[in-house]
């Protein structure tokens, strides 16, 4: 496993649509395996493997109920309301109120490519909305309601467990 470079903001990858995953590689396995790495390093909570530089489908999330892994994630269902502050590992020091839906059910395969849905609330909602725009090539900000905001990692304005 490896730490990868994470893309900032401004880098044309982060605005482009990620492509189908037709099989899982051992290519595919470690990069799933690196996104995690990456993710913890970054004190994030989500990552998708276009903030990585990969053009895949592919996310992976732990809020600290343990490590999911969506592949070509859909979202089946949403609904009801949340707005919060959110933040991004692909725009480091930067924050900003994001309404997301309060629930959504989502389908994805998981790392042997087997199919499954999962329902998810709160802020399990909010990183699969967050981290299934970025497979989409849609970044936080484009969602901040008011202002984009500094913020400093020592005033920890918001936790790591809203670092998407």
């Amino acid at each position: 496993m490896a730490i990868r470079n994470i893309r900032i903001f401004g880098d044309d990858v982060l605005r482009k649509k990620a492509k189908v995953v037709k099989e899982i590689t051992p290519r595919v396995q470690e990069l799933i395996d690196d996104m995690f790495e990456t993710m913890y390093e970054g004190e994030g909570v989500g990552l998708a493997a276009p903030q990585v530089g990969i053009l895949k489908r592919i996310a992976v999330i732990d809020i600290g109920e343990g490590p999911l892994v969506l592949i070509n994630p859909e979202i089946l269902e949403s609904k009801g309301e949340q707005t919060d502050k959110e933040g991004c590992l692909s725009n480091p020091g930067k924050v900003g109120e994001v309404t997301r839906p309060n629930f959504v059910k989502v389908r994805a395969c998981d790392e042997k490519m087997d199919e499954y849905e999962l329902e998810a609330e709160e802020l399990l909602a909010r990183a699969i909305c967050h981290e299934l725009d970025h497979l989409d090539g849609v970044l936080f900000t484009d969602r901040v309601v008011g202002d984009i905001l500094d913020m400093s990692y020592d005033e920890e304005e918001i936790g790591a467990e809203e670092q998407l």
